[in-house]
């Protein structure tokens, strides 16, 4: 049913109950829609049924069991009933105006809704529905032009076919209630209808607003149908944060669906997480951002290398120092390599000297450094003294031996022959070495 405001034609009443009526809303298969407003000037939304339902008793007995129905109903997401007359020669009853445009109106003026959009009423709708349901009412008749997207949110309208829970489903035998390409499956064959139904009006209205069109396509009433209940609904335009969801809703086993509760909860996951995710693609992305932080990687590597210590590790050719002994005594550093130039061993003296005032050992390096540093091993020293003692002593005996075959310059004891001191001194004197008691 088209919602549009339009004058009031010849035929039409001006006064219903206490409603003074001002514009045409609209017609439908169960009567037409009129706006109108009570003495307190509230708007409502009146309607007033055919003419020749309202001669079939069989449609007044349901017509007034829904409005019972519909008196319990409560929830922000649907339109409240304000009035009724059932027994009146046509039976009308008027709910809560709601202004703004119709979902049909909307998609059909500005094209089909983003993700977000769509999944956030979606979740108002399915919490509207869970307030239907449990009052125990199926709508029956949920689609497009059923819904007003109010300033406040999406309602839902038109409950003039809606039932009790397990009522039938047909107005007149083999006739159908509801729009064709939003009826479930259950509702074609004339099966009973429950919360389930609902939600697969629901889906459709959904591929409808993600789409512009019905998942079912477009054609003849009969056409429509056969679709329906035959054949798989076409969701390839549908966004991919909807689809799963929407096609859950379409399965031709209503037992297959989600509850209105499971709908509900689910599409509200869908809604924040797709409004985080186009808020985020609102900001400005600019590459100064990347840009600035390599930067700043940059200088902190740079100020890192900055503050490294001053006094580098030695070179691979000068071996490590060895830490100071207890007592706060520096040991003797090992002779190393004579720098090429003055002025590298100046550099390295002075990196000593701070490194000293750290409480480090400094090496000593150059010529000046082997001149002061004496032998590190005792033992050496030992070993050199022991050999060139021998060795003076052996070049003696060696020479006073020679001496004392060639000449009568001998001295002889009980023990035999043996050089005198003079000769052996003069020996060694010639040798240049050392003999005991010398020096």
């Amino acid at each position: 049913m088209k919602m549009a405001m339009m004058r009031l034609r010849r035929e039409d009443p001006r006064v219903v109950g206490s409603f003074r009526l001002h514009r045409r809303l609209g017609a439908g298969g169960m009567g037409v829609v009129y706006l109108g407003s009570d003495r307190r000037g509230q708007r409502v939304a009146l309607k007033v049924i055919r003419p020749d339902l309202a001669e079939d008793q069989e449609f007044r007995s349901r017509f007034a069991r829904e409005v019972q129905a519909a008196r319990r109903i409560r929830g922000g997401c649907t339109a409240r009933l304000v009035a009724a007359d059932l027994d009146a020669d046509r039976p009308w009853f008027a709910t809560q105006y709601v202004p703004g445009p119709s979902l049909h109106d909307k998609v059909n003026e500005d094209g089909p809704l983003s993700a977000a959009q769509t999944a956030s009423i979606g979740a108002a709708l399915a919490e509207g529905l869970l307030a239907v349901h449990d009052a125990g009412v199926v709508h029956r008749d949920l689609k497009p032009s059923n819904i007003l997207l109010s300033p406040k949110g999406p309602r839902i309208i038109d409950f003039g076919i809606a039932w009790a829970t397990g009522a039938s489903t047909l107005t007149h035998v083999g006739t159908a209630v509801g729009s064709p390409g939003f009826l479930a499956p259950e509702q074609v064959r004339g099966a009973a209808v429950t919360p389930a139904t609902d939600v697969f009006a629901l889906g459709a209205t959904l591929a409808y607003a993600s789409t512009a069109d019905s998942p079912f396509g477009q054609g003849s009433s009969e056409v429509m149908l056969y679709r329906v209940v035959h054949e798989e609904p076409q969701l390839m335009a549908v966004p991919d944060a909807l689809a799963p969801l929407i096609h859950a809703c379409l399965a031709k086993d209503p037992e297959e669906r989600p509850s209105t509760l499971q709908l509900s909860l689910r599409l509200k996951e869908i809604a924040a997480r797709e409004a985080q995710g186009l808020s985020e693609g609102r900001l400005p992305l600019t590459r100064r951002e990347p840009d600035r932080s390599a930067e700043r990687r940059a200088a902190e590597y740079a100020e890192q290398r900055t503050e490294r210590p001053t006094v580098k590790a030695p070179a691979p050719h000068h071996p490590p120092q060895a830490r100071p002994e207890p007592g706060g005594r520096r040991p003797a550093a090992r002779p190393g390599r004579v720098g090429g130039q003055r002025g590298q061993a100046a550099a390295r003296g002075a990196a000593g000297a701070a490194a000293g005032r750290r409480g480090q050992p400094a090496a000593r390096t150059g010529a000046g450094a082997r001149r002061s540093a004496p032998p590190r091993d005792p033992r050496l020293l030992r070993q050199r003294v022991t050999v060139f003692v021998v060795v003076t002593l052996l070049v003696a005996l060696g020479i006073a031996v020679a001496q004392g075959c060639q000449g009568p310059d001998r001295r002889t004891d009980g023990l035999g022959s043996v050089p005198s001191v003079s000769s052996v001194s003069s020996a060694s004197s010639q040798w240049g070495g050392w003999a005991p008691g010398s020096g």
